[in-house]
């Protein structure tokens, strides 16, 4: 699959994307081990911008929570776009989502689904992967998502 075929079916959807984020610390964004791409953990940041900050089922809303990890997805495909390109990409092999929950809060299935929910529209069948889904009691810089993801390069 051709990067311009990503940004046109993104397009189709009425998203866009973004510009890659640069790492926050002594890390790099993709890293290439044999045929395994890992990408680091995306948050919701757009244009430098910290989004959906606040925990899961009291400062953002289950609905708001999707949009949050679909831009952790968005921010994943800029980071593969930009540092292999997609050409390159077997497929996706797993993701890790990590969520902060307000006490009682359970619907994190709901949320994550914004991120896989994304990468199969997007990818087709190179967007179908496994998943784990952690909640933690606070993220850095108090966003409410993140995700961590590894694909298969060619």
């Amino acid at each position: 699959m051709t990067s311009l075929k990503i940004i046109d079916k993104l397009g189709q959807l009425g998203l866009q994307l973004p510009a890659a984020s640069t790492p926050g610390g002594n890390y790099v964004s993709v890293n290439l081990r044999g045929d395994i791409a890992y990408v680091a953990i995306q948050f919701p940041i757009l244009d430098g911008q910290y989004l959906f900050q606040g925990k899961l089922g009291t400062e953002i809303s289950t609905e708001e929570g999707y949009k949050a990890m679909q831009l952790c997805a968005l921010n994943v495909i800029s980071q593969i776009h930009h540092k292999i390109g997609f050409e390159k990409i077997e497929g996706l092999n797993h993701i890790d989502a990590y969520y902060q929950p307000a006490e009682g809060w359970d619907e994190s299935p709901k949320v994550v689904d914004g991120a896989s929910d994304l990468f199969v529209n997007i990818l087709g069948d190179k967007g179908k992967h496994s998943r784990a889904i952690i909640g933690t009691p606070c993220l850095v810089r108090n966003f409410s998502v993140g995700l961590v993801s590894t694909f298969t390069v060619i």
